[in-house]
């Protein structure tokens, strides 16, 4: 039979199982393959590399990493109901975990939840066992029990037994005689009659009775946690009182304690004070008509296009330099920040997501600058709606976070925007996950920040804030005249993962994402979008097709709402022209040059100067071209001051000409001439009459021209033939470059291939290691140890099976020297090799027989 046919078996529960598992690789081999795909899915960081047999997924299911990682998956329920656990007996029936979480007044919405979070645990090999016998893996019981240097979540302090380890026998019998106790010479005795007294309800009643008020009051401090209180030397009396009684037990000479059974007692048996079995919901707090929104959100949409259009504009002839560290210096930033007329932060979000969608990159020059790529002309030629569904999908994926840039590392340093230290791998999922939330609720509807914050810290408890507070590890002042204490404080809003949500609402509105705080339809198909992304980081399992075509909807349906460029602006007297709404790209390319944008906004202004009429000039564009441009594009008639204002400056312009001497300048008026060396302006020049119309100079040509333009002439340069040279933007780009590839967060998700060969993999080498054997005569090799025969006795067990078609356990060394067990059925021994069918790697294989250590015949053959 096949190991695909052997798995075919029914699932059957750990609960139900005719022998009760005694370790973790028994319960999981009592789990049928859905089961076991359930469990690999949920914690693919078990597959790297596959196990080799199921005792091997147990030991590293139990490791740290691993289970610190999936410890910090769960929501907060399922957290606490592991807590409880953690110090619960080991192992705990279901019933004693029933009452840790609901009390001794019980709950039904805990009781309700509590099955699921147990499932939860269990298929996530957290915890195993039965009902009768819940026993939570070694590592996470040592992760979440208290500690004197890790305090429990719950609050709770050690047990009795813990905290009276080396009590001294004389202590003890005064413990037990002023708690009311016969006097026993056993320590075991000793602790099993103060922890029953604790644990009975009716007993320990009437003792607390008996209790001085203010004895109580030190309790009520301690109850809730730290459970940890300073004593003096001579304590007072309320204190001496409890401590006398064993309420409190010495941890150190300044140290006491209030054991865990007390503990319970006083809390009516509940491990958490406030246990948390439903999420915190997410409801509207404004609402809007979906057409609002959409219009919103696509309005933001298209000037996030002319926000990144106008970024690699600025940057069009080569960026900045690149810091010796990585990253744009902070007052690039700020000068980019102020091109674009935003804040710096906002800035930021817009050079990392150009940068992170592959439009922005360094050229790798000795000089090392930022400039765009020659993906970005490609993205010029999109249709605007693919152009933000680009920007958005790359948004979606990246685990660059530039709501960082600005803040410090962990060693003081400031996180440079386009920086190497920028990348949160938690971020995809933080982004899809607030997004989701917003498409759980009605169309038009905006949730207020706070409740999604509340959400994702009940999903995630553990993540950013850590899994316990830093206040827990206090010991507080014991005095019966102090306030009582606030519990631990959980998650600050400060954490990273709540950070990253409120980045996510801020720059999904900024993207066109959202429209009033509610998600856009284009917004929800991009979220299906983002679901079938694979980087590692728990995106989901969806095929890139799948993508494909959320992404196809989503630019569809943000097509018609985008508004359509106009081929117009107005001409007005006072030397501006206003642009209505978004200019088609000739036109802005052009007016760009001719004019200088003075404002933005629903209608841009761009003003016409001498500087600017000049640039368009320089550029090759005569007067008559200007003149012509403006009458067909304007809906106004062209004003006489900016038909003059062309005139004149076109009326100067090339005068002057200038060319390389170093630099020369020639003009055919000589008084002009003349009047240039006469004026102090020119004296850094280095000018020097030549003939009567021309002037040579030692500065270089560059400088001659803004010399003399600073002077108030309008000088032209020259080409060595003594032709005008037309000056135009040079589009610098760097050689081509691939996007910022996202960091995963762990291994990626394994797709249904992948899990079905390692499933086979894994159940095949888990029958090689755990196949019975027939008794040999010679002493059989210990476990793990390579079974060992001549080779003539290993010649003639493989051909005997081969005739009966039996399967055979053999001891194996590869080329490479490593050895291994292995389960073969052989077929044909023939030559020095042995081809067989290897149940441990599903498929036939040969095997050279000197490389068979030993081998041996099973007791039942597979």
């Amino acid at each position: 039979m096949g190991t695909g046919e052997r798995n075919q078996e029914a699932h059957v529960s750990e609960g139900s199982a005719a022998t009760p598992p005694r370790t973790l690789a028994e319960a999981l081999r009592t789990r049928g393959d859905a089961s076991l795909a359930a469990l690999l899915r949920a914690r693919p960081d078990l597959l790297s590399p596959v196990p080799n047999d199921l005792s091997q997924l147990a030991t590293r299911a139990a490791t740290r990493a691993s289970v610190v990682r999936a410890l910090e998956r769960l929501d907060r329920f399922t957290l606490q109901t592991a807590e409880a656990l953690a110090v619960a007996p080991d192992p705990a029936p279901y019933e004693a975990l029933r009452a840790l979480m609901t009390g001794d007044d019980g709950d039904p919405a805990v009781e309700a939840a509590l099955p699921k979070a147990v499932a939860t645990l269990r298929d996530q090999a957290l915890l195993w066992g039965a009902d009768d016998r819940l026993r939570l893996v070694r590592t996470a019981r040592e992760l979440l029990a208290p500690s004197p240097s890790h305090p429990s979540p719950t609050g709770l302090g050690p047990t009795v037994a813990e905290a009276t380890a080396g009590m001294s026998p004389g202590r003890w019998q005064e413990t037990l005689a002023a708690a009311g106790l016969p006097p026993t010479h056993d320590p075991v005795s000793a602790v099993t009659a103060l922890a029953a007294l604790f644990s009975d309800r009716t007993r320990m009643s009437a003792l607390l009775d008996t209790a001085p008020p203010e004895a109580l009051m030190v309790l009520e401090r301690l109850v809730w946690g730290p459970p940890y209180g300073e004593v003096t030397p001579d304590p007072a009396p309320p204190v001496r009182w409890l401590r006398d009684r064993g309420l409190l037990l010495p941890t150190s000479l300044r140290t006491v304690v209030l054991p865990r059974e007390a503990a319970l007692h006083l809390r009516a048996g509940r491990a958490h004070r406030v246990p948390e079995p439903v999420p915190p919901a997410v409801v509207p707090a404004h609402t809007y008509s979906p057409q609002v929104v959409d219009s919103t959100a696509a309005g933001q949409a298209y000037t996030a296009l002319a926000t990144v259009e106008e970024l690699l504009k600025d940057w069009n002839e080569g960026g900045p330099a690149v810091l010796r560290s990585g990253g744009l210096s902070v007052r690039d930033l700020k000068r980019t920040a102020t091109a674009l007329d935003m804040p710096e932060h906002t800035a930021a979000f817009w050079v990392e997501l150009a940068y992170g969608a592959g439009l922005l990159a360094a050229d790798g020059e000795a000089s090392e600058r930022y400039a765009a790529t020659p993906a970005y002309d490609e993205w010029l030629e999109l249709p605007p709606q693919e152009q933000w569904t680009r920007l958005a999908t790359a948004w979606l994926h990246a685990t660059r976070t530039a709501g960082l840039v600005g803040s410090q590392d962990a060693k003081g340093r400031i996180l440079a925007a386009l920086g190497p230290d920028l990348d949160r791998s938690a971020a995809p999922e933080v982004r899809r996950r607030v997004l989701a939330l917003l498409a759980g609720l009605p169309e038009g509807a905006a949730p207020a920040p706070e409740q999604v914050l509340a959400r994702l810290r009940w999903e995630r408890p553990l993540r950013g804030a850590g899994a316990a507070s830093a206040s827990g590890a206090a010991s507080a002042p014991v005095s019966a005249s102090a306030s009582a204490s606030a519990s631990a404080s959980a998650g600050t809003p400060g954490d990273l993962r709540s950070r990253i949500a409120l980045w996510t609402l801020t720059e999904a509105e900024l993207l066109g994402v959202t429209g009033r705080g509610a998600l856009s339809s284009h917004g929800r198909a991009l979220l299906a979008a983002g679901h079938g992304h694979g980087h590692g980081t728990g995106t989901g399992t969806g095929t890139g097709a799948e993508e494909a075509t959320a992404v196809a909807r989503a630019a569809a349906l943000l097509a018609p709402l985008i508004p359509e460029p106009l081929d117009h602006v107005l001409l007005q007297a006072d030397l501006t022209a206003v642009a209505p709404g978004p200019l088609r790209r000739p036109l802005a390319d052009t007016l760009d040059v001719l004019a200088d944008v003075e404002s933005k906004g629903g209608a841009t202004v761009y003003r016409f100067t001498p500087a600017s009429v000049r640039r368009a000039l320089d550029a090759g564009r005569a007067a008559s071209d200007l003149h012509a441009f403006l009458a067909e594009h304007s809906r106004t008639p062209v004003p006489q001051p900016l038909s003059y204002l062309i005139d004149d400056v076109a009326r100067k312009h090339g005068h002057l000409r200038v060319g390389a001497a170093s630099a020369y300048v020639r003009c055919d008026d000589d008084a002009m001439l003349g009047e240039i060396l006469a004026d102090k302006r020119s004296q850094g020049l280095g000018l020097r009459r030549l003939a009567p119309t021309v002037l040579a100079a030692q500065a270089d040509p560059a400088a001659l021209l803004e010399g003399l333009r600073g002077m108030g002439f309008a000088p032209a340069a020259e080409s060595a033939a003594g032709d005008v040279l037309i000056t135009r933007a040079h589009a610098y780009r760097t050689p081509p470059r691939t996007a910022p590839a996202p960091v995963p967060e762990g291994p990626p998700t394994p797709d249904d291939t992948l899990l079905g060969a390692a499933l086979r993999a894994i159940r095949a080498g888990d029958m090689a290691s755990t196949a019975v054997r027939k008794e040999a005569p010679a002493a059989a090799p210990s476990p793990g140890e390579l079974p060992r025969t001549t080779s003539a006795e290993t010649l003639a067990t493989v051909q005997a099976a081969a005739l009966t078609g039996s399967a055979v356990w053999i001891g194996y060394v590869n080329a490479e020297g490593a050895a291994s067990q292995r389960v073969i059925a052989p077929v044909r021994v023939e030559g020095g090799f042995v081809t067989a069918y290897d149940h441990t790697a599903d498929e036939v294989r040969t095997y050279p027989l000197h490389r068979i250590t030993g081998v041996a015949e099973l007791a039942d053959s597979p």
